[in-house]
């Protein structure tokens, strides 16, 4: 076992940091992290940085006590994984709950920002909102899900003029503008962004779902495109394009069958768009939706058998 250096742990030495495979990926991270979030830490023993930030998660999960578990993957032992997630350098930190990726980051942190990460990932999986304003995002959120887009959009920007940096508000004001079909007003509350909320969970969710409202407005006839692919099931383009249609159309699960058949077919085809646009469906949808789970599952499966 690799010492990492600093006095930390070696990882499986701990009930909750342990070393992970292509061999037990699936339960130790999609299927572990239905029920508590899961850090894992994409490392090389050749990887300077690596050592530096290993230890410093490693301590930040230990601290929260099961609050949170940490899976590290030596990515010259797992390649296929390591290709999988499109880890393109190193260190690489993603984090997973039930089952889906819905933080990340890439590089060596200071310490705070280690702590912050984690604290965050508590929180979205369950933990109370990080400040006073928490039940007026949750009425915003209420209003929203009621169709009151407009009295959302409102509440949203007047949290914002309070708080301009809760990624939650961010998002929020984004989808009330999708929802109202305001695409360039989502565009531009997109681009208001802070740069260090940019890739936090709440923001690309919004930008998932604004990507997906901008493909709807140029999706093609529903009805046509179906026939299209009855009449030639190996015709991919016309099968991605089916796809978008019935996303569009509010046929959401039905997307995602359409996209995961794809998948099955050929998974290379046009650089792995039906593994992106699934990602970009999921990243739309909330986490606990019972769609995420399905076809996460069914797309790890698909990637790890």
């Amino acid at each position: 076992m690799l010492e990492l250096g600093g006095g930390a742990k070696a990882a499986g030495k701990s009930e909750y940091v342990k070393d992970v495979t292509e061999a037990n990926f699936m339960a130790e991270v999609i299927e572990k992290s239905q029920t508590v979030p899961v850090i894992v830490d994409f490392w090389a023993p050749w990887c300077g940085p690596c050592k530096q930030l290993g230890p410093a998660l490693e301590a930040e999960v230990e601290a929260a006590k099961g609050a949170v578990v940490m899976a590290k993957v030596n990515v010259d032992e797992n390649q296929m994984i390591a290709g999988q997630m499109r880890v393109q350098s190193i260190p690489t930190v993603y984090a997973f709950w039930q089952g889906q990726p819905i933080d990340g980051f890439q590089g060596a942190l200071p310490p705070s920002e280690i702590k912050s990460f984690v604290s965050k990932l508590i929180e979205a999986s369950g933990g109370e909102a990080g400040n006073g304003l928490g039940d007026a995002v949750e009425a915003a959120e209420a209003m929203l899900a009621e169709g009151a887009a407009e009295d959302a959009a409102e509440t949203f920007a007047a949290i914002l003029e309070e708080d301009g940096e809760l990624a939650e508000a961010h998002g929020g004001l984004i989808r009330a503008r999708i929802a109202l079909d305001q695409l360039d007003a989502a565009g531009a509350a997109l681009a208001a962004v802070p740069p260090k909320l940019s890739d936090s969970a709440p923001v690309e969710a919004a930008r998932a779902q604004l990507d997906l409202a901008k493909q709807a407005q140029s999706a093609g006839p529903l009805d046509d495109l179906k026939a299209k692919v009855e009449t030639n099931p190996d015709d991919h383009q016309a099968r991605f394009d089916y796809a978008q249609a019935l996303y569009a159309a509010g046929n959401v699960e039905e997307a995602v069958d359409q996209l995961l058949e794809l998948f099955r077919r050929d998974r290379e085809w046009d650089n792995e768009a039906a593994k992106t646009q699934l990602f970009t469906i999921f990243d739309a949808l909330k986490p606990n939706d019972p769609i995420v789970a399905k076809g996460r599952r069914r797309l790890s499966s698909m990637i790890f058998a």
